[in-house]
């Protein structure tokens, strides 16, 4: 992705190189419990994780209380960060306007290590990166995808983290237009159909990281798109399942098959129309 020298976003705040005192949870086997619940990088990850971790225990405190200088290397992956988000808020205020969506709000991205606190609750990065919808920012810890490649096999590269940025804000787009808000309302009333809902809701947001980069096409390089591929592949509920579990169970699906989340990021790419997002009619019939 052609990204150095192009505009940074105001938007970002690095919390990277803090560290904090005491646990997140009590006990490391339960982070691994909350990673394979909540699979990666889904959703609005914060609304069911804060009630999650409270479960689990309350006495744990995130206090940050050192901080140390970045590396170069860190510095450059902050600054690409900063542009990826640049990039969804041009394209989203461009859709925004041409649809006539109303004025589009742009989120705060939060870069930490370890571990954070946030509105919808205290997350470490066993958590993926996540989209908190009470304080409308959303969370990532870049080495997440150091483990996307050695444990899950995606081919790694910055088209990978720029999609599963894109899908993030995907997450807050569902959030102004109120669909997260009717999701989560028709998971209280059809508790039979929650998991439907929350395989619909993830879709969507691949759709929408589809179109953010139909949108973004004139930074885009050779390969891009196979990595963007290679990493929603890898992240399928099915393929997830066959690495943790050694089985596949559709029914407790929440994400989406590998196959379903490149099917709808490969559709708003190609056709760049937020109108044809709807995979809820797909997922519920």
């Amino acid at each position: 992705m052609k990204w150095k020298g192009r505009r940074k976003s105001g938007n970002l705040e690095d919390r990277r190189g803090m560290s904090g005192k005491g646990k997140l949870v009590a006990g490391g086997g339960i982070v691994a419990l909350i990673v394979i619940a909540l699979q990666f990088f889904g959703g609005e990850t914060g609304q069911q994780l804060a009630p999650l971790v409270e479960q689990i225990g309350n006495s744990q405190s995130i206090q940050q209380t050192e901080q140390r200088e970045l590396t170069a290397q860190e510095k450059e992956m902050g600054d690409f960060m900063a542009t990826v988000l640049a990039d969804t808020e041009d394209v989203w205020n461009q859709i925004f306007t041409q649809n006539n969506l109303g004025n589009y709000k742009e989120p705060t991205m939060v870069l930490f290590t370890d571990a954070v606190s946030t509105a919808c609750g205290n997350a470490s990065s066993a958590s993926g990166p996540f989209y908190c919808p009470a304080d409308q920012q959303v969370y990532m810890d870049l080495a997440f995808f150091d483990e996307l490649k050695t444990r899950f096999g995606a081919k790694g590269g910055d088209f990978a983290i720029a999609y599963v940025t894109a899908h993030e804000i995907g997450h807050h787009v569902q959030t102004l237009l109120g669909t997260s808000g009717k999701v989560r309302q028709l998971q209280q009333q059809n508790r039979s159909e929650a998991n439907k809902l929350s395989v619909a809701l993830e879709l969507q947001a691949d759709f929408y990281a589809g179109l953010w980069a139909h949108y973004n096409q004139e930074y885009l390089e050779e390969g891009d798109i196979e990595e963007a591929l290679s990493a929603a592949n890898a992240v399928g509920d099915d393929a997830i399942q066959k690495r943790t579990r050694g089985d596949v169970v559709p029914d407790s699906f929440t994400h989406g098959t590998s196959e379903q989340r490149m099917k709808w990021f490969m559709k708003g790419y190609k056709t760049g129309d937020i109108r044809l997002g709807d995979t809820f009619s797909e997922i519920l019939n």
